[in-house]
């Protein structure tokens, strides 16, 4: 038997359960087949999760305190409370855009030994959003440490916007402020779980931004980053390289690879979904280096909330179909909250969230690609191995994934403007089912109902 969730543009279905699935009897059955053999296994899942900015825990502190509660539980809880289970999220070291202005753990300028590093800007917003999530989630959510820019002095250009490159004497200084960031968030009870180098860093934006060719990333995280982490018993402390789109994905990773010193410390690389869709260039890196990880690090609709779009929540599942598919072991959006423009955005770079937050009503507005991340996150959950699944027809898009207990999850998607039937084999068992035009669906096979 098969348990059914389905969300659906033009009923109202929203995650909704749906009639349960029985095995049909033997024969032909018409419709897209998707073929499903849960013996053949590749990655195994890291999780699901989005991005805690200081943004995000403005909004968040605007609603009132029941609201907030049920804000977090949407996210966080886990799946049989009803939430998403979120449990692999993402932190800004320093300020991005979406904090309310420029910002740097150490403000002083020439202070390398760090006496001034503070975490007092996080103690407002940031961290209070952090410690909430983490008393609802069922484990602490693991972390991932991004920064956008060094502090200004440390840089060629002496801004933290704009660009600049990080200079050279000023490395060794730079790489220490990643250990004192993880130790203090630590000390705050944060599961700092990773750190990338550099968000996007060959992006010149109007917001924080740094550029690292190849070879100075590599040189970073071989002569610098890597042994501080390891001087300071933080050799648990993951390092992710690229952290930017998948169209350069491939040279990036060709480069630091090539480097004995860089290749030995790093975790894998992670990406970003703007730009070209470039799906097989995920695929092409994993072939040549099988054993690195990759990681979708950063999504979201740019230019506006894109409140209520629909066409937002299909390309929130087509690239996480393409990314599993293609051997990421997890996927992380960005802003958990932002208000009703799209913000704040301290260069006015708005973009969607999968939760709106009305700051002046005090409500919080899930949109529909909320629920579609919800036909991931609440069946596949981290310890999953993703198995053989293939349809007959472009017309659906598809994954499956077995968690250690045998719970086999299976998320079909039809953007099309057409219902399709299915034909779905799985195992030794057929089922016959539809799927609606603009939907999505997860079938759920658990061991004891088989």
């Amino acid at each position: 038997m098969l348990q059914v969730y389905a969300t659906e543009r033009d009923s109202g279905l929203r995650q909704a359960a749906c009639e349960p699935l029985r095995p049909r009897p033997p024969g032909a059955a018409a419709g897209v087949v998707l073929a499903v053999d849960s013996g053949r296994r590749f990655q195994e899942l890291e999780g699901f999760g989005g991005a805690f900015t200081e943004a995000s825990a403005v909004n968040w502190q605007a609603l009132p305190p029941a609201q907030r509660e049920a804000a977090l539980r949407a996210y966080f809880a886990p799946p049989e409370q009803g939430g998403h289970g979120y449990s692999l999220c993402r932190v800004h070291m320093n300020s991005c855009d979406f904090s309310l202005g420029n910002y740097a753990h150490v403000e002083v300028e020439g202070d390398v030994e760090l006496r001034s590093f503070s975490i007092e800007r996080d103690q407002r917003a940031l961290l209070p959003l952090l410690r909430a999530a983490g008393e609802i989630a069922e484990r602490r959510p693991r972390v991932l440490v991004s920064p956008w820019s060094p502090p200004a002095w440390m840089k060629d250009s002496a801004r933290m916007n704009r660009g600049g490159r990080l200079r050279d004497e000023y490395r060794a200084a730079w790489a220490s402020c990643f250990v004192r960031f993880v130790q203090a968030y630590r000390e705050q009870g944060v599961d700092v779980w990773g750190v990338t180098v550099q968000n996007e860093p060959m992006a010149v934006q109007s917001w924080e931004s740094c550029v690292y060719t190849a070879e100075e990333e590599r040189d970073f995280i071989a002569s610098y980053l890597g042994p501080a982490l390891h001087a300071a018993g933080l050799a648990d402390v993951r390092i992710i390289g690229w952290d930017h789109n998948r169209d350069m994905l491939a040279e990036r990773a060709r480069v630091l690879y090539a480097d004995a010193r860089a290749r030995d410390y790093l975790w894998g690389l992670g990406f970003h979904w703007y730009g070209e869709s470039m799906f097989d260039n995920v695929q092409r890196v994993h072939e040549a280096w099988p054993d690195k990880k990759l990681l979708l690090t950063e999504a979201c609709q740019e230019y506006g909330p894109h409140r209520d779009s629909w066409q937002v929540a299909e390309r929130y599942a087509e690239s996480m179909l393409a990314d599993l598919n293609h051997s990421s072991v997890g996927w992380i959006d960005w802003n958990l909250f932002l208000d009703l423009q799209g913000g704040p955005n301290h260069v006015a770079n708005h973009c969607s969230a999968p939760i709106l937050v009305d700051t002046a009503a005090g409500q919080w507005l899930p949109q529909p690609s909320y629920d579609y991340i919800g036909h991931f996150a609440r069946h596949i959950r981290p310890g999953a191995r993703r198995v053989f699944c293939a349809p007959s027809s472009a017309a659906i898009e598809a994954t499956a994934f077995v968690a250690p207990d045998g719970k086999l999850a299976l998320v079909a998607l039809n953007r099309g403007d057409q219902a399709l039937q299915l034909d779905l084999r799985i195992d030794a068992q057929a089922y016959a089912t539809s799927l609606a035009a603009h939907s999505i669906a997860t079938f759920v096979r658990t061991p004891e109902h088989p």
